[in-house]
Parts: structure tokens; C-alpha cells; sequence
């Protein structure tokens, strides 16, 4: 028992880094916002951005996966489970797409001079994100692929959505640290490549988490 245990909380903690990861790398406002700030007003003012975004994904992580509880014996029958993970794929999908597709320098403008404070920049970040409940569909696709809640493990739950927060400030940290090292050659084209890099990741990932749930289907029955 205390095997499995231990197990389990590894798995959530996979589970939660990647799903951070994924709330967080997609280029929207905030990401614009956090590369923004990183050029102009230095890395650690683009760092407390990501937080403040981190702290908004939190937030409607936290309603999605309560949200999602209510429904979880669906989960629990396989065939249930077999079509709320292929619809979780399609929806990733589709995102990575969109992503993929689309260009966020259209609406970027430059900052002013103005710095402000380290927690003001958080704060701003917060609101724009927050502002954004759709990102509540990102979570239920990636709640629904991964198995991600487990109602009546709420230790593993816990460690999961910290996860998940460790997992958004990794990005957010790695993401200032490049932009910083590579600032003097930065260019708007360089944010439509991570852009595309990003969307190009998460199709092959959705595409290959597709493939997992159909051939997992065909073993089951075969």
C-alpha cells in the first residue's frame, strides 16, 4: 500500500507539470505581455507576470476540477471514460491548431518607461488573465486526457495542483530567462516561431494522446 501510494503522487505530479506547462506556454495577452515586459523593463519584472498569471490558472484549475468532481462516476465506467478522453484530445487539438495558427504580435504595442512596481506587474498580469475564463476549456481538456482528478485522494490532489503551479513558474522562469539572453536579437517574428513551436508541440502531443486512448480501447476489447 505504501508503494502504491507513492506511486500515486508521482504520477500527479507529471500530471500537474505538464498540464502547468500547458496553461501557461500558449503565446495569448498575458504571454505577449510577460515577453513585453522582460524586453523593456527587465527579466524579473517579465517573471512576476507569469506569477501573476500562475496565480490566476490556479484559480480556474480549481474551479474545473471541483466543477468536474460532480461528474467523475461518469469516469469511472471505461466507456465513459474512453469518449471524455478522446473529446479532451480533440479539444487539444484543436488548440494546438489555433495556436499554431494564429499571430500575436497583431494587437502588441511596447511599454512605456514607467517600470511601476514588482507587485503591481503581478497584479495587471492577474486581471488579464483572469479576464480570459476560457482558459477553464483548456483545463477540461487537459483534466479529461490525463485522469488528472481523483476524488477522495485529497492529499494527491493537493500535491497535484501545486504541481501545477510548479509547473506554470517553470515556464514562466525559463521563459524570461531566454527572452533575457537573447533580448539585443529579439524581434516580433521571434514570438510568432515560439508561437508555432509551442502550437506545433502540443498537436503532436494531442495527436499521439489520440492514438494512446484508441489503441488502449482496441487492447481492452482484444
Amino acid at each position: 500500500m505504501p508503494f502504491e501510494f507513492h506511486i500515486d503522487i508521482l504520477d500527479m505530479i507529471f500530471k500537474g507539470l505538464v498540464i502547468g506547462v500547458l496553461a501557461s506556454a500558449p503565446m495569448g495577452p498575458v504571454g505577449i505581455l510577460c515577453v513585453q515586459r522582460t524586453l523593456n523593463k527587465g527579466r524579473w519584472y517579465g517573471f512576476v507576470t507569469g506569477i501573476g498569471a500562475t496565480a490566476s490558472d490556479l484559480f480556474y484549475a480549481l474551479i474545473t476540477g471541483l466543477g468536474m468532481s460532480f461528474v467523475m462516476d461518469l469516469v469511472n465506467n471505461s466507456q465513459n471514460r474512453f469518449f471524455l478522453q478522446i473529446a479532451g484530445s480533440i479539444m487539444l487539438l484543436a488548440f494546438g491548431i489555433f495556436t499554431f495558427r494564429s499571430n500575436p504580435t497583431k494587437n502588441m504595442h511596447h511599454s512605456g518607461t514607467n517600470k511601476g512596481s514588482l507587485i503591481h506587474n503581478g497584479v495587471t498580469a492577474f486581471l488579464v488573465t483572469i479576464s480570459n475564463p476560457l482558459i477553464i476549456l483548456l483545463f477540461m481538456a487537459c483534466f479529461a486526457q490525463l485522469a488528472f482528478i481523483m476524488p477522495g485522494h485529497p492529499i494527491e490532489m493537493c500535491i497535484g495542483y501545486l504541481s501545477i503551479v510548479c509547473g506554470a513558474i517553470l515556464w514562466w522562469f525559463g521563459l524570461t530567462w531566454l527572452i533575457d539572453v537573447i533580448r539585443t536579437k529579439f524581434e516580433d517574428y521571434g514570438i510568432i516561431i515560439i508561437n508555432r513551436i509551442i502550437g506545433s508541440v502540443v498537436i503532436i502531443f494531442s495527436i499521439l494522446v489520440l492514438l494512446g486512448t484508441v489503441f488502449n480501447l482496441f487492447t481492452i476489447h482484444y
